[in-house]
């Protein structure tokens, strides 16, 4: 990597530490120290950026408490990647929220850049359903981590971005269920030249991972454009691949999901209204499933609320019935028309979440039973014990910490 590279990083790394003034939460960024011997690097448990980035398990010294960091090889990145970098750093140096995912410091040891953020003992939604709830989570469990979302959508597209890039992998879950949204690597600001532009006309970099979860104006890539109500299309999208277990048109070449979108073909819950019933009493097939789409309403069966199966199921995933709520709010989030999609704003307002009761830091470790999150671990072993440390890192092979965008 050139000088002047180095150099351009160097001087945003310091200029991000001059403008941050303290703030109380305890995962500002600058809460850690800007010191790689204050961290003793344990096992690596990811990696991306085209193999130029090393995600480590680490403990931070001071406290003893693990963290997750990312190593990023600056001599080999290229201009375009230093920019994209650049562009996540400066965007985690404005955004202070408890629902997105903050960076505890970010320094310069040697020729690699040091990102400090906090390790998600649950891992990512994503890991959640891959792992643990094959046939998607309940629906209380999905409220609380869309809530979760819908509040940092609502802070990000008030402070004038667009995120781009809402994912389940990209939502990450804290040991005491704090929900985070991660995935700042392609946000966009709308602000130009002191202006706030009506739309966006770029097409994110590095999205071919996203294309299903992208809303059908952002694909089109017309004189349009978007705004932040793409967004909105993406956790619609993101709340079947919960409630589902997969994601919507996953089954389809990129050209036919393209046309799909452009078509208006809507994407739904998988239960007991949307699948008929003939197919519910069929030995249960995922194929047949992948692309989410609606096919009719069901009729008969039994039937069970929020999303629970049934006993009498006879083992079909979907033969269960998400409440009316849950079904309207993914009607609105993938309204093909971006006009008539709400904000998220008056979204944290809707039915779906009257169910919620309490904080989501105390509701979700019930609700995700019986999952445990890595780091309770440390209760049963020392931090320095070789058990404790081999148990903790088979747990952690469990979790699909390369799709993770920290």
């Amino acid at each position: 990597m050139s000088t002047s590279i180095h150099c351009f990083l160097t001087q945003a790394h310091e200029d991000s530490q001059v403008s941050l003034s303290p703030l109380p939460h305890r995962d500002t960024m600058g809460s850690f120290l800007r010191d790689n011997s204050a961290y003793e690097l344990r096992s690596v448990i990811g990696r991306g950026l085209e193999d130029l980035m090393t995600v480590n398990l680490a403990r931070y010294k001071p406290t003893g408490e693990y963290v997750a960091i990312r190593r990023i090889d600056l001599d080999s990145c290229t201009n375009d990647m230093v920019n994209y970098l650049q562009g996540e750093l400066h965007v985690s140096k404005l955004f202070h929220h408890p629902c997105i995912l903050p960076h505890k410091s970010v320094f310069i040891a040697e020729n690699e850049l040091w990102v400090i953020i906090p390790f998600m003992a649950y891992g990512s939604a994503q890991d959640l359903i891959s792992t643990h709830f094959t046939d998607g989570l309940s629906e209380q469990s999905i409220a609380y981590i869309l809530l979760g979302v819908l509040r940092a959508l609502e802070y990000i597209h008030q402070m004038g971005y667009v995120h781009r890039s809402v994912k389940a992998s990209h939502i990450l879950i804290s040991a005491d269920g704090q929900v985070y949204l991660s995935g700042l690597r392609s946000i966009f600001s709308l602000i130009r030249h002191g202006q706030r532009a009506r739309v966006v006309h770029d097409f994110p970099q590095y999205s071919v991972k996203v294309l299903p979860w992208l809303s059908p104006e952002v694909l089109q890539q017309n004189l349009q454009g978007y705004d932040f109500r793409s967004d909105i299309y993406s956790l619609g999208i993101t709340a079947c691949e919960l409630a589902n277990g997969h994601v919507p048109f996953t089954d389809m070449p990129a050209t036919q999901m393209l046309l799909e979108k452009l078509n208006g073909t809507v994407p739904c819950l998988l239960d007991t209204t949307t699948i008929p019933p003939e197919e519910l009493s069929m030995k249960p097939s995922r194929s047949g499933a992948d692309s989410g789409i609606c096919e009719g309403p069901g009729a008969g069966g039994a039937r069970h609320t929020n999303g629970e199966p049934s006993s009498s199921s006879r083992g079909n995933p979907y033969s269960r019935t998400f409440s009316s709520h849950f079904h309207a709010f993914v009607e609105l989030c993938l309204q093909r028309d971006p006009e008539k999609r709400p904000s998220a704003s008056s979204l944290i307002g809707h039915s779906f979440f009257k169910q919620i009761k309490r904080r989501s830091s105390e509701a979700l470790p019930e609700l995700l039973r019986p999952v445990s999150p890595i780091s309770s671990l440390d209760c049963m072993q020392p931090q320095d014990s070789p058990t404790g440390l081999a148990s903790l890192e088979s747990d952690l092979s469990q979790l699909d910490v390369d799709d993770w965008d920290f």
